[in-house]
């Protein structure tokens, strides 16, 4: 375990980012307390932390940096997509404008350092319609010219590994305290989380420093598979939440000698890891619009999830980005394959859990936790937002076994681009430039993967056929 270091952050500023003199609190806050550098950050498509680092003196006499377009053209192995046009090759900058509420120390960090999120802009002023979290803001501003406002409470799932040098071998879970490794299915055991307990209090430490609110850490199913759940919120804080907690967990389990992984699906034999989303929606008062006068449910929740089951195969890509995201969704490994609706049924995609009526919401099962938490939270609720919008009627309530039903979700990352590409629904809501940059990046991923022979084709095609 390496140690902490004296010198890191152990606070953020608590900054109102729509104050006229937001600038001049920062200012003060990185005075008094010795801020060295700030890092500008974005997340690209992938919810891939870019941007720039520079000394604090310079961001506070010049706020505000450019970054290339490219940058949201960018697969997952740093390849761009050649359908992007003219724009791949001329460049031009997009104006990045800090989000002075959201401002964060970096715990782990050798200097005193913060990181300051950002918003992509165009030249001309405008929103940049690629920038994820201004996708997600785009939805949202849906539900707000309504009347509502939606309020969503992530679950986020991931495996402590071993250290793995050469993608060539598979992964193994980490050796804990004991000295031993762990192999079997230990759910909620309280002594499996204490294995890695090193690691969970740097965690703990981490998200203190950076005023990240831990609702529950569990031990999941898989082997030093653990999950971590945040307190409900507005959709763009707790995905920047979501975001942060990606970057500190990984940078605590490199401090405590493992690796963290967030893919779906890191080991064959094992279940994958998703990130449940909780969704709500409330009105100007703040009253849930999910429960009537008598506490029942109301037609908007039964047409909230009808939105779901209605639009969400055609957002599925946007919460399974990956080839490795489908290896997840297959029946008798704990995640869904269809989007049947149950009360208090972990077995189908849309699942209402038992709830107070003040607390009623709908659980979207399908995301896995290799989404982009922005594009994953837009996803859902503009499904929710199109059920709302055109009433749509959810399908009969499952009460038995999901697994064993039909696949209503797309079976492979080729049939989820397709089904995205083709929804003029999902197109206005989340815009025209969007799907088809983001689908043309998932292309060229696939077909990045296809030029690579797996071991499996190796072992029974070589000599076999």
């Amino acid at each position: 375990m390496q140690p902490r270091n004296p010198l890191s952050l152990t606070a953020s500023p608590n900054i109102d980012g729509s104050a006229p003199d937001a600038l001049d609190q920062l200012r003060h806050w990185v005075t008094e307390h010795g801020v060295e550098e700030i890092e500008c950050v974005i997340p690209d498509l992938a919810g891939i932390a870019r941007g720039k680092v520079m000394p604090a003196a310079k961001f506070l006499r010049e706020p505000g940096v450019r970054l290339p377009m490219s940058t949201f053209f960018a697969t997952i192995n740093g390849d761009y997509t050649e359908e992007a046009g003219p724009k791949l090759y001329t460049d031009p900058d997009l104006v990045l404008t800090p989000d002075f509420g959201a401002i964060r120390a970096v715990p782990w960090a050798n200097d005193r350092s913060l990181q300051i999120m950002h918003d992509a802009q165009t030249e001309d002023g405008e929103a940049f319609a690629l920038a994820p979290r201004q996708v997600l803001q785009r939805v949202v501003d849906m539900y707000n010219d309504r009347g509502w406002y939606p309020i969503v409470a992530p679950e986020l799932e991931f495996y402590l590994v071993k250290p793995n040098h050469d993608p060539d071998y598979p992964l193994e879970p980490p050796v804990g305290r004991s000295g031993r490794q762990s192999m079997g299915n230990q759910a909620f055991s309280l002594s499996a989380v204490d294995e890695y307990d090193e690691v969970i209090e740097l965690i703990y430490d981490y998200a203190d420093a950076q005023n990240l609110a831990i609702d529950t850490i569990i031990q999941e199913a898989g082997p030093a598979q653990l999950e971590i759940n945040m307190l409900h919120g507005d959709p763009v804080k707790l995905a920047d939440e979501v975001f942060l907690f990606k970057r500190l967990i990984r940078e605590a389990a490199l401090r405590g000698g493992t690796y963290a992984t967030f893919m779906a699906k890191p080991y064959g034999n094992q279940v994958g890891s998703a990130m449940h989303i909780h969704m709500s929606v409330t009105d100007a008062q703040g009253g849930n619009i999910f429960s009537g006068p008598d506490g029942k449910a109301t037609a908007l929740h039964d047409a909230f999830v009808g939105g779901q089951q209605g639009h969400f195969h055609a957002a599925t890509a946007l919460v399974a980005p990956y080839v490795n995201s489908y290896r997840r969704l297959i029946p008798g490994w704990s995640a869904p394959i269809n989007l049947d609706w149950g009360e208090d049924n972990r077995t189908t995609g849309l699942r209402s859990p038992r709830a107070t009526p003040a607390a009623r919401r709908v659980e979207n099962r399908v995301a896995g936790a290799d989404a982009n938490p922005y594009l994953a939270l837009a996803a859902t609720l503009a499904c929710g937002y199109l059920g709302l919008t055109e009433q749509i009627k959810p399908r009969v309530r499952v009460k038995g076994n999901s697994y064993s039903r039909d696949r209503d979700l797309p079976a492979s990352l080729l049939d989820a681009i397709v089904a995205l590409d083709e929804s003029e629904e999902m197109r206005a809501v989340l815009g025209d430039q969007f799907v088809d940059i983001f689908t043309a990046v998932k292309r060229t991923e696939h077909e990045q993967f296809m030029r690579v022979i797996s071991p499996w084709e190796r072992q029974h095609l070589l000599l076999n056929v």
